[in-house]
């Protein structure tokens, strides 16, 4: 199992036998600091249909295509505290990669239902937004992640040096809380990992495509 971080909420997940998985890719030019994608996938999953989450034409199709099954599910909920009357709809994306749950939240903006809950509950790898303004922010994310109980965290859609909108935060204050709780261990990573470690941890990693 891999795991690359190409930026904002764009991750490509690839299995033991080279199929690879796609989540969120951005149109080129539409998040600020951020080189196009330019990632190959056999399965490319979107939460909206916003250009800086829906680029299908960003992804190429793998020269040897993998065939197999991913087993995805989507989770209708929200892209804001309104039921969809400012921003519209999102979806949850909860995916299986050798025997691993992943579950990338996508632009979540809204609380979680109890039945929202239960599909993604103690999954192993979480993708959360915690930059707020067009998503639910840190304080949000972090009370998300105590209800979810993910095995491992990664932020997303944030804003860092030189890259991501100006109108959303950095991680930091995410990061903070995470500390102060003292629970989970702190690991800061590159855009590449290849394992997720069997205790509770918070994965910091950096955009691959960062200009």
């Amino acid at each position: 199992m891999k795991i690359t971080y190409i930026g904002h909420a764009c991750f490509v997940v690839e299995n033991n036998a080279g199929g690879k998985i796609a989540t969120d890719p951005y149109k080129n030019g539409s998040v600020p600091g951020l080189a196009a994608p330019d990632i190959e996938a056999d399965e490319v999953i979107c939460s909206h249909g916003h250009s800086d989450h829906n680029a299908y034409d960003e992804v190429s199709a793998p020269a040897e295509p993998w065939g197999g099954d991913f087993k995805i599910l989507s989770i209708k909920t929200y892209h804001d505290n309104m039921k969809g009357i400012l921003r519209g709809r999102n979806n949850i994306n909860r995916f299986e990669v050798d025997g691993l749950k992943f579950v990338h939240m996508g632009d979540i903006g809204c609380d979680l239902t109890d039945t929202q809950l239960d599909e993604i509950k103690e999954c192993d790898v979480l993708m959360i937004p915690i930059g707020g303004f067009f998503t639910i922010n840190a304080r949000q994310a972090y009370e998300m992640i105590n209800l979810i109980e993910p095995r491992a965290v990664i932020p997303m859609h944030y804003r860092g040096v030189n890259f991501g909108y100006k109108e959303i935060a950095g991680r930091e204050e995410f990061v903070e809380s995470i500390v102060k709780e003292g629970k989970r261990e702190i690991i800061t990573a590159g855009s590449v990992i290849d394992s997720i470690p069997e205790e509770k941890t918070l994965i910091l990693m950096e955009p691959l495509r960062k200009m």
